[in-house]
């Protein structure tokens, strides 16, 4: 605050506590865990509050991709939240967890759509080296059924077409380029396996 206090922007400044915590951008549930959580803020003053103490109880939450704080004077604070889009789901000790963009595992999410079922102990950081690459050619990750992760540090993949594609562990890009364009000049529905694995060499199975 900037200028001269006054008798009454003391008044007004005792006067600004919490009433009212609104949620934005997240479904029914989710926004009825995170308003649980952020309650013990309310009566707290708006003007002096912790913002270290917001930080830390949105970072807990694995369904929050990233989020804007904003504080409407004088009572109410309002948290726009961006949920995390799921990337894959796998089991782990009989339990079924999702992976979200944001890098952090969920045990409990419903979503519409499918996402690939990893096999293998894998590596977040593998994980997303191999979604940026596919990013960044023309195959659509989203026809990914299943992911296989191996100990040497490679992936194979396979579509809900049922196509096998067996990945080496370096120049994933140009795999992927390569893949398209076999795809591209072939009936991709009489083939079953792409096979990577050799330098300068693809063997393709019918």
């Amino acid at each position: 605050m900037i200028g001269t206090i006054t008798n009454k922007n003391l008044n007004n400044i005792s006067l600004s506590r919490i009433d009212k915590i609104t949620i934005l951008g997240l479904n029914e549930k989710d926004s009825f865990e995170l308003k649980n959580n952020l309650n013990v803020l309310k009566n707290d003053n708006l003007f002096f509050l912790d913002d270290s103490l917001i930080k830390k109880i949105l970072d807990s939450k694995s369904f929050i991709e990233e989020y804007v704080v904003t504080k409407q004077y004088p009572s109410i604070l309002t948290i726009k939240v961006v949920q995390t889009k799921i990337l894959a789901r796998f089991k782990k000790n009989e339990k079924n967890y999702y992976l979200g963009t944001n890098g952090k595992f969920i045990n409990d999410v419903k979503i519409k759509y499918e996402v690939p079922f990893i096999f293998g102990d894998f590596k977040i950081k593998k994980l997303f080296e191999l979604k940026n690459a596919i990013d960044q050619t023309n195959f659509n990750y989203n026809n990914i059924e299943k992911l296989f992760f191996f100990k040497s540090g490679r992936w194979d993949i396979e579509t809900f077409d049922g196509l096998l594609i067996k990945l080496p562990k370096d120049e994933i890009i140009g795999s992927f380029e390569l893949l398209i364009k076999i795809l591209n000049e072939n009936d991709e529905k009489k083939i079953k396996k792409i096979d990577f694995r050799q330098k300068n060499q693809v063997i393709i199975d019918g």
